[in-house]
């Protein structure tokens, strides 16, 4: 009898986001064997899967990489990829839940996240389509004007360069119109597929081996190591395992008030002639919030309207609806740009009490640990767990592993 999937699964997307439509590097794509053995095993081969598998192989160990569908074609292909280090939970009201240390460290952790996956690409040659951009936070129904000064003397506390502008200002620099903000700098975007693949590729070249489709079933932890066994009968002893899976939750994990979600995406047909100066990333201080971003070849891709809900026919039946909203606010807020979607997704994300991830090892399951990017900075969270969990495989630590672990105590 063969096992039923480890993972919960999930129609993860619908629709067809701008990616689906752009190369990504080649890679090879194995067929399971009977039996494997390995230092250690990713179940996941999306951004998060692809970032560990790249930083582990570094490390020199032997990685074997499992995926149901394949090399990003989840949650991957359906993300907006604004690679921010700003949290969905301001910094001052995030102060006010847990205490200005813990929240301070979480936000200059998701800062050095983005900034390590900046300069790893670089340093690794990787053509991503990346870009550096600075931000526009909106002020909305979260924080007002008053709250947008409160968050910026948080995060000049914390050690960030921000700026306030008021509304002639903002309309100078973006053409928005009666709005309050601040200016954040140094957060990220690129292409999340091809930056999925080119990790991938960058670890396969280090000897890492991807098996699709492989749907990892009965997981069985000891003292030694942990015996996978695919759907499909593949028998694999790993040192580690590391559930990379992305929102789709492995069964038997604590949930840790994760939660899914979904969320709806368009993307425009190229104008880089309507681009505002700087094309920095545009979000708001409200619940739901609008989020805004250019590629370099000026496509704008907006995405919102966020419901709490993982029900996906429900989710899919509103894509026409929520992307006909997104263009209008899209429209309404930048005047100059043409709004009219070309493309249009819908896909589920996760959630949680702060918008942090859980990454770490697994209670009552050893040798197993989690990269659970839920929260809004999916991609950064996914730079954050490559290096936490690097430190606790390799056993040298991690100075913030206590801030996103099961153990947590907030």
């Amino acid at each position: 009898m063969t096992p039923a999937s480890s993972t919960v699964h999930r129609d993860l997307r619908t629709g067809r986001p701008l990616w689906l439509d752009r190369r990504r590097p080649p890679l090879v794509i194995r067929r399971l064997p009977p039996k494997l053995e390995c230092d250690v095993a990713i179940i996941g081969a999306g951004i998060s899967g692809a970032l560990i598998a790249e930083t582990l192989s570094e490390a020199g160990l032997d990685i074997v990489i499992l995926d149901r569908r394949g090399p990003a074609a989840g949650s991957t292909a359906a993300s907006t990829a604004m690679l921010q280090y700003e949290l969905d939970m301001p910094l001052s009201l995030m102060a006010e839940r847990i205490g200005q240390d813990r929240a301070e460290r979480i936000w200059r952790r998701s800062y050095l996240a983005v900034e390590a996956l900046r300069a790893r690409t670089e340093r690794l040659g990787l053509d991503v389509d990346a870009a550096t951009r600075g931000s526009i936070y909106l002020d909305g129904n979260v924080l007002d004007r008053a709250g947008l000064e409160r968050e910026a003397e948080a995060r000049r506390r914390a050690g960030f360069e921000v700026e306030l502008i008021g509304p002639a200002e903002l309309r100078r620099r973006t053409g928005i119109a009666r709005r309050h903000a601040l200016l954040g700098f140094g957060n990220y975007t690129a292409d999340p597929r091809r930056m999925a693949a080119a990790y991938l590729g960058i670890a396969a070249r280090r000897g890492a081996k991807i098996y699709a489709p492989a749907d990892a079933g009965e997981i069985d932890p000891s003292n030694s190591g942990v015996t996978v066994r695919t759907t499909t009968g593949c028998e694999i002893q790993a040192a580690h395992v590391v559930f990379a899976t992305g929102y789709e939750m492995p069964k038997g994990v604590p949930a840790k008030g994760n939660s899914i979600m979904s969320t709806w995406s368009i993307a425009t047909r190229p104008q880089p002639r309507n681009i505002w100066p700087g094309a920095a990333l545009i979000w708001e201080a409200s619940d739901p919030y609008l989020y805004i971003r250019t590629t370099p070849d000026g496509v704008v891709i907006c995405g919102g309207e966020d419901e709490d809900y993982a029900d996906t026919a429900t989710r899919d039946a509103q894509i026409g609806t929520k992307c006909a909203t997104l263009s209008r606010k899209l429209g309404a807020l930048l005047p100059h740009i043409d709004p009219t979607p070309a493309y249009a997704w819908a896909g589920s994300f996760g959630n949680s009490p702060l918008g942090t991830p859980t990454i770490g090892r697994i209670p009552g399951m050893k040798n197993c640990y989690s990269a659970m990017g839920y929260g809004g900075n999916g991609i950064t969270f996914s730079m954050m767990a490559a290096q936490i969990l690097r430190g606790l495989i390799l056993g040298t630590g991690d100075p913030d592993a206590d801030l996103f672990s099961f153990h947590r105590r907030f």
